[in-house]
């Protein structure tokens, strides 16, 4: 099974560029693009958040265009540049599984042997993430539905000081409480976060967890107490989850565009 996870594509409104360098909307087609090239194609995609940069309606609009072309099944976790109602609208008619009130909270096991859960992190008007009690309860329960089936926990905002100042301002909160809700499920393979335009990765609660980069810009490494936020414009990329009976859960990081090849060697 193939899990591929694109995260913070930040669509902005036809035209218009992401923080004024960036044209995000071709770097989100040409992602997809690459996804239809791969071979085998993932079995699902998972997009974990900031799928547009306001949260306008017409951003909405851009980037539903740019997703219909998918020809791969697709689950969305919004961000925290994202705007929960805006989001639910400009998708609640093709995708069934976005609850119609709340937390964007969803479970999806109909792709194949991994089951994917999603937990929505998000604080409305607010750029952190927050585990908050219902959302821990509402994963609890959800993951004790399935005990024995591997599992990718899916959240935007990453539970975990990286050391980037600017970045770990708006991390996510109540990471004791995802912690210890995490030690009860050991079913859980990968915990897959967006948020912080890069690749990180590390353990967590007994499990691994790795942060996408963005299809966008990427944030500067930069671990400085007293940095000053940057971003460049470095290649964008994604993550693929592969699933392979008796090894687990590998995850790879691609870049969108491949570079020269391929040679024949290895």
């Amino acid at each position: 099974m193939l899990i591929a996870q694109l995260s913070d594509p930040h669509v902005r409104p036809e035209g218009v560029l992401y923080q004024g360098v960036a044209d995000s909307n071709r770097m989100l087609e040409a992602a997809i693009d690459r996804l239809h090239g791969l071979d085998p194609r993932p079995d699902v995609l998972v997009l974990t958040g900031d799928l547009v940069d306001e949260g306008l309606p017409e951003e909405y609009a851009a980037a539903r265009a740019i997703l219909d072309r998918l020809e791969i099944p697709l689950r969305l976790l919004p961000g925290n540049h994202d705007e929960r109602r805006a989001f639910r609208d400009a998708f609640a008619d093709r995708h069934y599984y976005l609850p119609a009130t709340g937390p964007l909270h969803w479970a999806d096991g109909g792709h194949g042997p991994v089951r994917v859960v999603a937990l929505d992190v998000t604080v409305p008007g607010l750029h952190h993430g927050l585990v908050d009690a219902a959302g821990a309860r509402w994963l609890d329960s959800t993951l004790a539905e399935e005990p024995g089936r591997p599992t990718l926990l899916l959240l935007h905002q990453p539970p975990f000081t990286c050391g980037i100042p600017y970045m770990d301002l708006y991390r996510c909160h109540g990471e004791e409480r995802l912690a210890a809700v995490l030690r009860r499920h050991p079913q859980v393979e990968r915990v897959a976060c967006g948020h912080v335009h890069r690749t990180m990765q590390l353990r967590f609660a007994g499990t691994l967890l790795v942060t996408a980069p963005s299809t966008a810009t990427q944030i500067a490494l930069r671990l400085r107490p007293d940095a000053e936020p940057a971003s460049h414009l470095d290649p964008p990329g994604f993550l693929l989850h592969h699933w392979l009976p008796g090894t687990g859960l590998v995850t790879h990081v691609c870049p969108v565009a491949e570079g020269p090849g391929p040679f024949p060697f290895a």
